[in-house]
């Protein structure tokens, strides 16, 4: 039996997965709304093609409108799609102790099965971008999107209590199920359950908490938190939860890791109410990290946080508040593949 470990996102990586916005809220109403996410999603492919190649998923039929934006060297692959959030449809990849590449298969229902979301043709992208990538499936019964699991690589997982344990995902399930499931699936030992995610996280068009934009591991040895130093903003409290909880993990379980601030922009409404722009929500790629950016004073700062964190990368900012309007950032549409 080959086991499995999913590795740190600095891990080199083969391609960069991301997938075409082609209907619903995503596109939006409106041929300017439809020119805003086509643009945004197509700034973070061209990005990443600069660096290493770059696998496009497409709805059948949206093959030349995307090829109009996209730059020439990035493959396009054609399947049904419902929405654009790649992180979460596709695969989580992992590598095997035998130097297999394996894709992870989670259930993906909508995000708990939410009254906006379709999803009866991005549950088969998991299956359909395993195949492409000529990796070995590991399906899975539970439901999980890539944005509510991140890692260090050596076996720590960051995980939510109302993403996995959330009853429109998995009712019933117990932490030590979860667990269990994610010991097999990618090689978690060691789990590091925050209580919940930010604010409008929890809103329309939210996921119910992911990981993905509270925490992130740049190395084993140092974690970034997200941290929103207005009070005045309900993430405040969260943000301060959640990273003394992590503290506490740190302390009982003997890890070495450091944790560092990554504070929110200035930026705390938009005409939707309180925004949950984090900085933490970026990935790393071969030779750089795509960064997200508000067009916020405090983008220069965290950008310089990030090169500290991340020596060696160009780090690039990009405009994600097109993103965050539509529930989610530069990590949500992308899922990296790993070298093996």
């Amino acid at each position: 039996m080959t086991t499995w470990q999913m590795p740190i996102e600095g891990h080199r990586q083969d391609r960069l997965w991301l997938a075409w916005p082609t209907t619903g809220y995503t596109l939006g109403e409106t041929e300017a709304e439809a020119e805003e996410a086509r643009t945004t999603w197509a700034s973070v492919a061209n990005a990443a093609s600069e660096f290493q190649p770059v696998t496009v998923v497409v709805n059948p039929g949206d093959e030349a409108v995307a090829k109009r934006y996209l730059s020439g060297s990035i493959t396009l692959l054609s399947a049904p799609l419902n929405d654009a959030w790649m992180r979460d449809i596709g695969p989580s990849f992992v590598i095997g102790d035998d130097g297999k590449l394996g894709a992870v298969n989670f259930v993906f229902n909508g995000w708990g099965g939410q009254d906006w979301a379709e999803w009866d043709k991005d549950q088969h992208i998991g299956r359909i971008v395993a195949e492409a990538a000529g990796a070995v499936r590991i399906d899975s019964d539970m439901t999980n999107e890539g944005g509510g699991i991140q890692v260090d690589g050596t076996g720590r997982v960051v995980l939510t209590e109302t993403v996995q344990l959330d009853p429109g995902r998995n009712p019933g399930y117990t932490k030590a199920q979860v667990e269990a499931e994610l010991l097999r699936t990618i090689g978690a030992t060691s789990a590091l359950w925050l209580p919940r995610g930010l604010t409008r996280d929890h809103d329309l068009y939210g996921t119910r908490g992911h990981a993905d934009i509270l925490a992130a591991f740049t190395t084993p040895d140092m974690l970034l938190m997200h941290r929103q130093d207005s009070a005045s903003h309900p993430d405040h409290v969260i943000a301060k939860n959640n990273r003394e909880v992590a503290e506490r993990y740190r302390d009982d379980t003997s890890a070495g890791f450091e944790i560092i601030d990554l504070p929110a922009p200035e930026t705390l409404r938009d005409d939707e109410g309180f925004v949950d722009y984090s900085y933490i929500n970026h990935v790393v790629i071969n030779d750089a990290v795509l960064a997200c950016a508000f067009n916020d004073p405090a983008d220069d700062r965290a950008l310089g946080v990030l090169r500290e964190a991340y020596p060696g990368r160009e780090v690039i900012g990009l405009d994600a508040r097109p993103l965050f309007a539509r529930g989610g950032g530069i990590h949500c549409i992308t899922q990296q593949q790993p070298a093996v």
